[in-house]
This record gives structure tokens, sequence and C-alpha cells, in this order.
């Protein structure tokens, strides 16, 4: 399968990021210079810790940007992204417990009591059809 060739842009200019459209160009410059050099210090010190050598810019080239990879990492979602183990337990009790107070309210409900109290943001179910 021959790769699809990229498409060429009349208008090679580019907008300095929205964060930093206020800095003079000398400073966005640094600013690149400075995170381009990290990004390329944390991949070469990865590399050399698993004894990997850089593909090189004809073997980028001759890969297919449409292949799938070999091995994919197949572990679900998680219910919440959170920025912090804590955060994300704490987002994990809060659904869970208001889940038992909609079940309780929702028994309750089902067991004729109309006055069921349900948590806030949620839908009481439906109750059953009864014809006139």
């Amino acid at each position: 399968m021959k790769s699809p060739q990229i498409e060429k842009v009349d208008d090679p200019t580019l907008s300095p990021l929205p964060c930093w459209e206020d800095l003079p160009a000398e400073l966005q410059r640094q600013r690149i210079t400075a995170i381009t050099e990290e990004i390329g210090i944390e991949a070469a010190t990865r590399r050399e810790e698993k004894g990997v050598a850089p593909m090189g810019a004809d073997a980028v080239r001759r890969q297919n940007p449409h292949t799938r990879p070999a091995k994919s990492k197949k572990s679900p979602a998680p219910l919440f992204h959170a920025s912090t183990k804590r955060v994300r337990d704490d987002l994990l009790n809060t659904y869970y417990t208001f889940v038992a107070a909609f079940r309780e309210a929702a028994e309750k409900l089902k067991a004729g009591n109309r006055n069921a109290a349900f948590p806030i943001g949620c839908f009481p179910p439906g109750l059953p059809f009864v014809s006139g």
C-alpha cells in the first residue's frame, strides 16, 4: 500500500500560541526553543534507558500513517479523569453515594411512597402506566 502524499500548504506562516500573543517574537522563539530542547533531552533519556536507537527521518517517512500498532493498550478508560488519585477516589465515593441514595429512593417509590426523596440532579424513574 502506497503512503498518501502530504498536501502542500500555500502559506507556511505560523501563528503564535494564543497565550503568547502579547509576548515579543524573540521571547516566543526562546520559549519554543527551550521547550523543544527539553522534549529532546527527555526523549534521549528514555531511549537510552530502554536501549533503543532513534529511527531516523527516512524510516519515519517510510511508515504508513494509517497502519495500526501491532500491540495496543486495551485497558478500559477510567470512570473519572482527575489530577490526582485522591480526587479520583473522592469522585468515585461521591458517585457511589449518589447511586445508593437513588436506589434507596427508587425502592421506596416502588413500594408506594410517592414522597420518596431523590438526590438533587437526578430524574426519578417513571411510574407504571395505569389505564383509566
